[in-house]
């Protein structure tokens, strides 16, 4: 099963990438490329390509089969490998391939929903959770395929220490998913300047009104997880937490800065487009490496050597 390995790694890039990117639909004002048609595209399997709004939307239903059929496939050869050492069972990549099918399907219900009722907020921030968690759950199968065959290491991470990666991941969601809410209710303006909203700690009804407070709730969640990672990577060096964990910390701080140097600059230039990809990117960028601080939290296997024996005793052998 050693296929299960680069196969699994593939479809944990291209899930990145499809979520990094998807940002562009709506940005170009592409959503409606395809009309309120699905899975069709203007009532043709291949429309004409005859202007860049259909060519962007196409194109992006184009990567999600791909990435669809990547993830069933993972899910496959993790089901015909599950009595193998470390692809079934509790820890095993089963799971969560499993459930990265179950979310693919809702992924795809909420994708025709979206075209149907032609983009209302409430379901594009809906399928833009589902697809962070579908996003979870691929890079999960993938730490977990490359880990087979490393030990529990004799210095795991503290239960505090996953809670507090648990806690992380749960901030770095909700800002990415009001991040979404606010581009999607045009809010990206609602509060000019940085750090504060046009100047001020909360924004008032004139500044922006309800848009505004959707806006600064957003930046707040963001300045949160910051200070949290902040605090974070002092005091789990104090704590002598594994130095794998800690690389995993102080990654997740670097990226969220760049994350946060970007976002600020967006603002001060008044939104411009490569600026909002870009923000969009960092931003799955940001997700991917919460997930991996959670997951290196829970695992804290790495680095070391791999398995000479099995949990039988017997010797280790890697799937092949």
């Amino acid at each position: 099963m050693k296929i299960l390995r680069p196969l699994s790694a593939i479809t944990a890039v291209l899930a990145f990438a499809l979520v990094a990117l998807s940002p562009i639909v709506r940005i170009t004002g592409s959503g409606l490329g395809c009309g309120d048609d699905w899975p069709l595209c203007n009532g043709r399997i291949i429309p004409p390509l005859d202007n860049l709004e259909v060519m962007i939307e196409w194109g992006h239903r184009l990567a999600a089969v791909l990435v669809s059929v990547l993830v069933v496939a993972v899910a496959a050869l993790a089901w015909l490998g599950r009595r193998e050492t470390g692809i079934g069972g509790r820890g095993g990549v089963l799971t969560p391939a499993i459930l990265g099918v179950l979310l693919l399907v809702s992924q795809i219900l909420l994708g025709a929903v979206t075209v149907w009722l032609e983009l209302p907020t409430w379901v594009v921030v809906l399928h833009m959770s589902n697809a962070l968690a579908l996003l979870a759950a691929v890079l999960v199968v993938t730490f977990r395929a490359f880990s087979l065959g490393v030990p529990t290491p004799d210095h795991p991470p503290s239960g505090r220490a996953r809670r507090t990666a648990l806690a992380a991941l749960g901030l770095g969601g909700a800002a990415l998913l009001l991040g979404a809410l606010t581009a999607n209710m045009d809010a990206g303006m609602a509060c000019g300047g940085f750090p504060l909203c046009s100047g001020s700690f909360w924004p008032t009804g004139g500044g922006g009104g309800r848009l505004a407070h959707v806006h600064w709730v957003h930046r707040l969640v963001a300045y949160a997880l910051f200070f949290q990672l902040a605090v974070v990577v002092v005091v789990w060096r104090r704590r002598g937490e594994p130095a794998g964990v800690q690389r995993a910390a102080w990654l997740a701080l670097g990226v969220l800065v760049a994350h946060v140097v970007v976002a600020a600059t967006m603002v001060i230039q008044l939104l411009p487009m490569p600026l909002r990809t870009a923000h969009a990117a960092l931003g799955a960028l940001v997700w991917t490496v919460l997930v991996y601080l959670v997951w290196a939290s829970a695992s804290g296997a790495r680095g070391a050597a791999p398995h000479t024996r099995d949990a039988t005793g017997q010797p280790w052998v890697e799937p092949s």
